[in-house]
């Protein structure tokens, strides 16, 4: 797990700038494979610092940095998958493809669940296949093949999510029009075949396959700055750490829809049963942040606030 983050780390790294570059949803802000690189580095920082020989416990760390450190929808959504991915791992020494299905259909639902308005043809359709596939993958194993825990139906399992991953990635540029207007694929749910990529090398001991990406429309390197045609986002991302019920978790995540757009809410860790509260990390865009600011602040004091402007380095 420590090498899978890792390699993920490098793969976003070496592939930043063209995630960057077709980056136009859901605002073509074009920062989609910094916010993603930049998250997965936390994740493979304190993966990398964890004394653990338990799989729960790496990813859990792992994931709880990331989602302290998330940058962007992308990048939260990213430390989500992580967290959730995490949970069926617990107390175990090594990856099965049972284990491995299990993790990805907890990830599945929780990044589902963690946006207030989820679209196809994102990341979410590339998490959803790759969650599907794992679990066909193991459901219709042949009774005299391999047991369920081997290595080979580990590599069977990790082949045919990232099979289904490239195929969902294709097809996200005919489910937003915005993408297919613009004729390319969507920046972070490439980003998000490439760390179940590195995943497959990582577990196999094998290359990071780079052909997953060679047939993706935008994703050449000669290719222009596709987000710098599009027409310049306007507002704000505002994103904070805040400890509340959830009950008014749920009250702030209806509020802020009600003044921004891209909500995105999810427990950073489980619930205090002293309190009755859990820490969540909220992010969302909006036109002002005064008004969303003042709407949480009103239920807690928030951490860790950050406001990154949507309109990218080219906007004028």
């Amino acid at each position: 797990m420590r090498r899978w983050l890792g390699m993920a780390e490098t793969v976003l790294a070496n592939h930043s700038d063209r995630l960057n570059a077709i980056n136009i949803f859901p605002v073509p802000d074009g920062d989609t494979g910094t916010n993603l690189y930049l998250t997965a580095r936390a994740a493979s920082e304190a993966a990398a610092e964890c004394d653990s020989s338990d799989l729960g416990t790496v990813i859990g760390a792992a994931g709880h940095a990331a989602m302290e450190e998330a940058r962007g929808n992308s990048g939260t959504l990213f430390a989500v998958f992580l967290d959730a991915f995490a949970v069926p791992l617990a107390g175990q020494p090594r990856l099965s493809g049972p284990l491995l299905a299990e993790a990805l259909h907890r990830s599945r639902i929780r990044a589902w669940s963690a946006l207030s308005e989820p679209v196809e043809g994102t990341m979410l359709s590339v998490l959803a296949a790759a969650a599907d596939a794992a679990a066909d993958a193991n459901s219709g194993m042949d009774a005299n093949a391999d047991k369920p825990h081997s290595n080979a139906a580990l590599a069977r399992t990790l082949d045919a999510v990232v099979d289904a991953a490239v195929a969902a990635v294709v097809d996200t540029e005919g489910q937003l029009p915005s993408l297919h207007d613009a004729n390319v694929v969507d920046a972070g749910a490439v980003g998000l075949l490439l760390v179940l990529g590195a995943l497959r090398a990582a577990v196999l001991g094998v290359g990071l396959a780079e052909p997953i990406v060679d047939a993706l429309h935008g994703f050449d390197v000669q290719d222009p700055h596709i987000h710098a045609e599009q027409p310049a986002a306007q507002g704000v991302e505002l994103m904070c750490t805040i400890t509340l019920s959830p009950l008014d978790a749920a009250g702030l995540r209806h509020r802020l829809d009600e003044l921004g757009e891209s909500v995105i809410m999810s427990p950073l860790g489980p619930l205090d049963e002293d309190s009755g509260c859990v820490r969540w990390r909220v992010h969302v865009h909006v036109r002002e942040p005064e008004d969303a600011l003042a709407e949480i602040r009103r239920l807690g004091e928030p951490e860790r606030i950050s406001l990154t402007e949507l309109r990218p380095d080219h906007a004028s």
